[in-house]
């Protein structure tokens, strides 16, 4: 039974069978309807035409659902009681989410920002109250510094992201610029003398079942893009190779992210902050798959004011960011030759190469991210030396 009142203290690192919380899992299902927005108003500013301010926009708004994200992640990773006020702040998250989703169609349409930052700060300050009370129960002093400069921290940025709202349109851009590093700061600046005690394991299952929700949310935007087409439009033989090749590129990915034990390169915080931030690019460019599935529906039915580069960038783009950033934080160190070191940069290079494929360019995105999974197994199959576990060297 759930306590009332605990004292909210850190959790060991080598706490055995520490998975994720029906809480936390609640919390990750209630983001995806900010994600879902979020890609819905991307795919409507690329078909209309309006590409580069709509990722702008886009990359505004799901720094901010990620950056939520992440830092109650690690928190509740280190932190988690489970009592009765644990649970009501982390609630009161959950509402932040879906405040800021409801600002993201405003934000997107005309720039107005407000219902984002509210939103935001509902979930940062609740956050931060949570380190306070952390601090007040933390029994080392240089546990209570930390506490207390994450508390502080989190508040002070937002007076920053104010700005945003405040500020006249053409310097919004600019305000993104400098508040995104101040907030990426925050972490680096009060664990500079202690680390939290966040569990490798436990973020490693967290980073890899929001990766499967935002794969989801890939499959459910680009199967009802898909349905549209099919019954309002009667496009069924342009619409199969998009279908297909966008099933295909989903189960890739998954393979791609899950054939690595991600957690065992959390050894350190330097390695969980480079890895955690990487992430950015990794469940943004998920995402984007999915609006861009979107798009390339559009534009076969005729509904999109752009080309066919365009649609198919639209889906090629996100891919060869997410095949590099995957590469980038964990698969390379699992990587023994250079044949297996090349094989997803060469397949990112070749899945943007496929942008010229026309109406077949997804399909081809699909079948190249497939037969990347193939090379990829075969080749660690054929190289005894291949390891289970990252260098160390």
């Amino acid at each position: 039974m759930t306590q009332p009142f605990l004292p909210l203290t850190a959790r060991s690192r080598a706490e055995s069978h520490r998975v994720s919380t029906p809480l936390e899992l609640f919390f990750d299902l209630c983001f995806v309807v900010a994600i879902a927005q979020a890609g819905a108003e991307l795919v409507h500013a690329v078909a209309g035409g309006h590409a580069g301010q709509g990722v702008l926009d886009y990359a505004m708004v799901f720094f901010a659902i990620w950056w939520a994200w992440m830092n109650f992640t690690w928190f509740a990773s280190a932190y988690d009681n489970d009592d009765v006020l644990f649970r009501l702040v982390t609630l009161l998250q959950i509402a932040g989410v879906l405040v800021l989703a409801a600002g993201v169609s405003r934000a997107f349409e005309t720039h107005d920002f407000l219902g984002v930052y509210l939103g935001y700060v509902v979930m940062r300050l609740a956050l931060a109250s949570q380190w306070l009370r952390a601090a007040r129960h933390a029994v080392d002093p240089v546990e209570r510094t930390m506490c207390l400069r994450y508390a502080t921290g989190v508040a002070l940025v937002q007076i920053g992201w104010l700005a945003l709202v405040l500020l006249p349109e053409p310097a919004r851009g600019w305000v993104f610029l400098v508040m995104v590093p101040a907030e990426l700061a925050v972490p680096l600046f009060a664990e500079r003398d202690l680390p939290s005690a966040w569990h490798p394991h436990h973020i490693a299952e967290r980073y890899g079942l929001f990766t499967i929700i935002v794969l989801g949310e890939t499959v459910a935007a680009a199967t009802v893009a898909v349905k549209t087409g099919i019954v309002e439009h009667d496009a069924l033989d342009r619409l199969v190779p998009i279908a297909v090749g966008g099933l295909l590129l989903v189960f890739a990915a998954w393979w791609i992210y899950f054939v690595a034990p991600a957690h065992t390169l959390l050894r350190s915080s330097r390695q969980g902050f480079l890895w955690g931030y990487g992430h950015y690019v990794i469940f943004a460019s998920v995402a984007a798959v999915g609006a861009g599935l979107e798009i390339a529906v559009e534009q076969a039915v005729g509904k999109a004011h752009i080309g066919a580069l365009a649609a198919a960038a639209a889906v090629t783009i996100p891919t060869a960011l997410y095949l590099m950033s995957v590469w980038l934080l964990h698969a390379r160190h699992f990587k023994v030759g250079l044949a297996q070191q090349l094989v997803l940069p060469v397949a990112s290079l070749a899945v943007l190469l496929c942008s010229f494929a026309g109406r077949w360019a997804v399909l081809a995105t699909g079948l190249v991210a497939t037969a990347t999974v193939a090379i990829g197994v075969t080749l660690t199959a054929g190289n005894p030396a291949t390891r289970d576990r990252p260098e160390t060297g």
